[in-house]
């Protein structure tokens, strides 16, 4: 068996202005805040001598690992990230940045969203990334208009209640 994971599709390179800082703000924590602090106890578990038993060091090895990655992956991310500031022109229509209510024709539940980038969902604010299912299926609807999502459940229903950008 093989160890071969085929690529991960590319995800929109989009953000709003409060994912992009938010982003920038992690970067900046992590390079110049934890990773010292890390570092510094990294170098004190290992003057302790023997290091094949020291717990200590094994943990901020791995942690400084960890550290690393998430610094290289949000360099990289940060340079490719085009920041969204402005509405649409079409204000009526559902595009990146809006937030939107849906009723499942099905049920009646109604739920409410905000379409964001892929770095900045949030499953308890409602922030759904703009390459979700739902989100492309909703993607240049309107207010009434009635759509289909294939979603994990299964086949589903939404008509779009409300759009609206307040948030620019």
């Amino acid at each position: 068996m093989s160890r071969y994971r085929p690529p991960a599709a590319a995800s929109t390179a989009l953000i709003t202005r409060e994912g992009f800082e938010r982003l920038r703000d992690e970067l900046n924590y992590l390079w110049k805040e934890k990773r010292p602090e890390v570092v510094r106890a990294l170098s004190a578990a290992a003057a302790e001598g023997d290091r094949s038993e020291n717990a200590e060091y094994t943990y901020r090895k791995k942690q400084l690992g960890e550290i690393d990655r998430r610094v290289r992956y949000l360099s990289k991310r940060l340079e490719v990230l085009k920041v969204i500031e402005h509405a649409p022109s079409d204000s009526q229509a559902l595009y990146f940045g809006a937030w939107f209510e849906l009723e499942n024709t099905e049920t009646g539940d109604i739920s409410r969203y905000r379409i964001v980038g892929p770095d900045e969902t949030d499953a308890k604010l409602g922030w759904i990334s703009i390459d979700s299912p739902l989100a492309r299926a909703a993607l240049k609807k309107r207010m009434d208009d009635e759509f289909e999502a294939q979603l994990p459940g299964g086949l589903t229903k939404y008509t779009i209640l409300r759009v609206e950008y307040s948030e620019f």
